[in-house]
């Protein structure tokens, strides 16, 4: 097939400071073995080198386009001012964010696999996060999933490396993005997976089973951002609310809820009695939960706080074990950005802490998930030892509950 003859795909990369890695993945998008594609680097009010650096590139290669910000916009609206860019003519749409970078074969690979199955509008495939290889929860040789298929195995199913996956793993048909003025459909730094609920109520998800791209994960990017918030926990909610009644019947759906919203007290509880957390955590945790219809209080804390407790009795010596994790837990293998800092606008993934399940909180498209879940499991040890500490009780002081 002649280059004409082939979909046409847009490539993105909506970026902020990324001047240490944005080079490289600018090469890994021009080192693609597929050639018919335009690469829009939209740059949102950087102030180190990356627009420098991405006309630099514009300059060698008419295929790319650089989109420079008249205001700096938050993390959601510049990935949405990407997508309202990309091309009439183009049938696919790729996302790369500017820490991350693609392997060859990628745009290739996905494009073949789409055109092969008219009927997926989200193509995923493996991810080489850090050192580990990511979603490998997709069960060969099935590649193609219903969106109803693959949406209520996400909400009920108990597999962490099942999951969407993050925006650079991703690709969509372009009509998706063009079917609506903001393809990620709400502001939460996750809202590449709401994303996928919304747009797969009609259509197939498919899965290519190789590692077809690489995301870098360190303390400046969005998923480590998320991490220090724990803004996964909130972001499931929002998504359980608003597309579980869809995917979920009634009695399906009251149950997640009911266990999310008690794995949500329950993890705050701990970071409530033991004061792990300031108040940047906190005014993010209340604000959140009443704007989704279920205010904080310090009763519903105290409560999930006494059933920890009671709980963890049965099992003393795992509760001193837990707790010594929660204290010093494992970190990942630092890898370095410069995409996405605080204020952030390059990558949404966070994937995404929750008690629904732990599939859920992979499909936020974050790495950091996967310690969330390490914190999850000590949870109730660091609630028994507040149990014996005198100074452990309810009070109000600033960062925390008034």
């Amino acid at each position: 097939m002649s280059l004409p003859d082939k979909p046409f795909v847009s490539v993105l990369t909506p970026v902020y400071n990324g001047e240490a890695y944005l080079a490289e993945c600018i090469e890994s998008v021009l080192a693609q073995t597929y050639g018919n594609f335009e690469y829009i680097i939209v740059n949102n009010r950087s102030e180190d080198r990356t627009l420098e650096i991405a006309l630099s590139y514009a300059k060698k290669d008419s295929r790319i386009r650089v989109h420079n910000n008249k205001d700096f916009v938050p993390v959601i609206d510049n990935h949405n001012i990407a997508f309202r860019l990309i091309s009439p003519s183009a049938k696919y749409c790729k996302v790369v964010s500017g820490d991350d970078y693609l392997l060859p074969e990628c745009l290739a690979k996905m494009v073949e696999f789409a055109e092969s199955n008219p009927s997926v509008g989200i193509v995923g495939s493996y991810q080489l996060s850090g050192d580990e290889v990511r979603w490998q929860g997709f069960k060969y040789p099935q590649s193609v999933f219903s969106g109803m298929e693959i949406c209520r195995q996400i909400f009920l199913g108990n597999d962490k490396d099942f999951g969407f996956g993050s925006p650079t793993s991703l690709m969509y048909r372009a009509d998706l993005v063009r079917g609506s003025e903001a393809f990620y459909p709400n502001d939460s730094p996750h809202a590449d997976t709401s994303a996928c609920f919304e747009h797969l109520r009609n259509h197939f998800f498919g899965f290519v089973y190789q590692v077809l791209s690489y995301e870098r994960i360190h303390e400046a990017t969005q998923t480590s951002e998320s991490k220090h918030l724990e803004r996964y926990l909130s972001a499931v909610l929002n998504d359980l609310l608003h597309y579980g009644p869809f995917y979920l019947d009634e009695r399906e759906f009251k149950q997640q809820l009911e266990r999310l919203l008690k794995f949500y007290h329950r993890y705050l509880a701990v970071d409530y009695f033991v004061g792990f957390k300031g108040e940047e955590y906190w005014n993010y945790h209340k604000g959140r939960l009443a704007e989704l219809g279920y205010p904080l209080s310090r009763l519903a804390l105290c409560k999930a706080a006494v059933i920890a407790i009671l709980e963890e009795m049965l099992n003393p010596q795992q509760a001193v074990r837990k707790l010594r994790l929660r204290l010093f837990p494992r970190s990942r293998k630092p890898t370095a950005d410069a995409s996405v800092s605080a204020p952030v606008s390059g990558r949404t993934s966070g994937p995404s802490d929750a008690g629904i399940s732990a599939s859920v909180i992979s499909s936020t498209g974050a790495v950091a998930a996967r310690h969330s879940l390490k914190e999850a499991e000590t949870l109730c040890a660091v609630e028994r030892a507040v149990s014996s500490t005198p100074t452990a009780r309810v009070t109000s002081s600033s960062g925390r509950l008034g």
